[in-house]
């Protein structure tokens, strides 16, 4: 039951820095092999779940950029007009 509550609180966050960890894990070479393959799906898990959020948020994007006529206006992100 507990695993259910974490999967529920899942965030894009806390996925990538499981990733991170994972990549930790693997790079130093010093899981056996099982692990290693066990760490590997998990993490290839991870990276599904990002990227799936990451899609989400840019459709959400552009739907906020459309203007009145449906035509997406592109502006730069990082827009410092203040």
């Amino acid at each position: 039951m507990k695993d259910n509550k974490m999967a529920k609180k899942k965030t894009f966050e806390s996925s990538l820095g499981e990733l991170e960890q994972i990549v930790k894990e693997l790079e130093s070479g010093d899981l056996p092999l099982e692990e290693a393959v066990r760490k590997f799906e998990t993490g290839m898990e991870c990276s599904r779940f990002c990227r799936e959020k990451l899609n989400e948020t840019e459709k959400k994007i552009t739907l906020l950029m459309h203007d009145g006529q449906g035509h997406i206006q592109e502006h730069p992100l990082d827009n410092n007009d203040d």
